[in-house]
């Protein structure tokens, strides 16, 4: 124990060298902490975007391009899917649910979703949770209500009763606008962290009401075009959507539902299992995740060794003082285990600074990136992972810290009494 506090004596005495030591330390155990929080977060939220989907369905592409612009909202689809095919496996025996989605409209650069009010009361995320209105309701029969996501109602500030217009395709800044057929927003749903949180929602009837009078991708133009008010009272049933999803009635059927889809005649479709396209989506992901791990381990790496470096630095200076401590009965070995508790010191002071650093970070950023990401990194105590990389980090201080260590251990006491000018 004497070693120990003499240790602590020697670290107080070289104070400024040992703080800038043990911060960088802890910068480094904070950002190998953060990514690795990051990394499980974003796994967690990742997997979690969809749940309780059996399949699903759009124009036959790749596994992962249905995915993106289905649940993600990214990119666009290669073909739209006939409304009869989907009422077709709408009504199949083994189907206990079916949502469809039209998408291709935007605001403000949201994605704008048509669907009907199985959405509401089937899609689930995380652990099964179904979708809840913060205030509102969900839409009803006029085709020109919209519900928000709480991401978009909080970007755009935008509360219930509020009027907006939809544009035509999905970029940030679009020249065409469906003004001639604004939306009341009826309704904002609670924040789920996920796609939804960024998607203006609307009927299948309000998206076929919008694009009523287009022909060829152009709107019409004059005597040809049609009002809000006539849209209300045609046949607004859709001629085609983007996807839709299914939920079985019984799970063992899904793989004979799945071929059934994919071998359909009436047109080519694509059914895939979300939680496989997930993991399929992910693993292209893996290489870049891991990248980023072994970068932040290169960092940690670079504060002990950093620690070392200023260990045997200061070793040509506290030569007299190895000396002295020797001629006052210390042994070798009391010498090696005096830097080894200094370097042990220093690394426990550079990791408990770096996961209270992380904390700091945690409570300053939780909210942005909630709201932006979708991420919600947790306050709580390290996992037994994260313990196993801190032991990893103290191991690996103490390996060093044996190198000056030894170096003390073979200095004579000659060599440190005669001082070199």
């Amino acid at each position: 124990m004497y070693l120990f506090r003499l240790a602590m004596a020697s670290l107080a005495n070289r104070r400024f060298t040992a703080i800038l030591t043990a911060f960088a330390i802890a910068l480094s155990v904070c950002l190998l902490l953060a990514v690795e929080r990051v990394r499980v977060e974003a796994r967690n939220s990742f997997a979690s975007t969809i749940s309780g989907t059996d399949l699903i369905v759009g124009a036959r592409s790749g596994s992962v391009n249905l995915l993106l612009y289905s649940v993600f909202r990214i990119g666009n689809a290669t073909n739209n899917i006939r409304w009869d095919s989907f009422e077709h496996f709408a009504a199949s025996p083994q189907v206990k649910w079916a949502i469809p989605i039209s998408l291709g409209d935007s605001h403000r650069g949201y994605r704008v979703m048509g669907t009907n009010e199985s959405y509401f009361e089937h899609y689930q995320y995380g652990r099964k949770q179904h979708l809840e209105l913060a205030s509102g309701r969900a839409f009803a029969t006029d085709p020109f209500e919209v519900v928000l996501g709480a991401e978009v109602a909080d970007a755009l500030h935008y509360t219930l009763g509020d009027k907006l217009v939809l544009a035509h395709g999905v970029a940030v800044v679009s020249l065409v606008k469906h003004d001639d057929k604004p939306f009341t927003v009826v309704g904002i749903l609670k924040r789920t962290g996920t796609p939804v949180d960024r998607t203006l929602h609307i009927s299948l009837g309000g998206m076929e009401a919008i694009h009523i009078d287009w022909h060829n991708g152009v709107p019409a133009q004059g005597k040809g075009r049609i009002s809000a008010d006539q849209a209300r009272n045609m046949d607004l049933t859709p001629q085609a959507i983007t996807a839709f999803m299914l939920g079985l009635n019984n799970k063992i059927s899904t793989f004979a539902l799945q071929r059934e889809i994919n071998e359909f005649r009436g047109e080519p479709m694509l059914a895939i299992l979300p939680g496989v396209a997930l993991q399929e989506l992910w693993s292209m992901m893996g290489t870049a995740e891991k990248a980023l791990f072994v970068i932040s381990l290169f960092v940690v790496l670079t504060g002990l060794i950093g620690m070392l470096t200023a260990i045997l630095t200061s070793l040509n200076e506290r030569r007299r003082e190895m000396a002295i401590l020797r001629s006052v009965g210390a042994r070798p070995w009391h010498i090696a285990t005096l830097l080894i508790f200094e370097a042990f010191a220093l690394a426990l002071s550079g990791v408990v600074a770096g996961v209270g650093l992380l904390y700091v970070c945690i409570a300053a950023s939780r909210g942005y990136l909630q709201a932006n990401y979708g991420l919600d990194l947790p306050m709580s105590w390290p996992s037994e992972y994260e313990w196993t990389l801190l032991a990893g980090i103290l191991a690996a201080a103490l390996l060093m810290g044996s190198v000056p260590a030894w170096r003390a251990y073979r200095q004579s006491l000659a060599d440190g009494l005669s001082i070199r000018l």
